[in-house]
């Protein structure tokens, strides 16, 4: 069964991305992340590519080296290359997130970000799925 993690309370949403997405790199765990549109999978794409310390290289699902990357970034949900971490950064639950090992909730401080996850975090654990949640500012969840 798939393990659900949530983030809350995360100030900057691209940041806890691409630190989350450089531990599994550094584990050699693939990540797939499912962005809300073609607009922004290229945004995340970027960002992740331009970190300063240490680039993330990442491909969309159709690229002929997505296969052999350990990221891939992309926006429709059909397209699968692998099946280990699914980071959601859509406002809403992703139809394949049961063919991941493991499932991450990206969620930032505004409330309508945070009414949306736990539209999100109902639907998971009304289907008895464990959830795991990791509060970023250190509030009580």
């Amino acid at each position: 069964m798939t393990r659900v993690e949530f983030f809350f309370n995360v100030e900057d949403k691209l940041q806890k991305l691409a630190e989350l997405s450089e531990k599994a790199v550094a584990k050699n765990v693939r990540i797939m992340v499912l962005a809300a549109d073609p607009e922004a999978s290229q945004k995340l794409s970027q960002f992740l590519w331009q970190q300063p310390l240490q680039f993330l290289p990442n491909h969309q699902a159709d690229d002929s080296f997505a296969e052999h990357s350990p990221i891939v970034v992309d926006w429709r949900s059909d397209a699968l290359v692998h099946d280990e971490v699914l980071i959601n950064m859509q406002s809403i639950q992703p139809t394949i997130f049961s063919r991941f090992r493991r499932l991450i909730e990206i969620v930032g401080t505004d409330e309508a970000d945070k009414v949306l996850a736990r539209a999100r975090y109902k639907f998971y654990r009304d289907r008895g799925y464990e959830i795991k949640s990791y509060d970023a500012l250190g509030k009580a969840i």
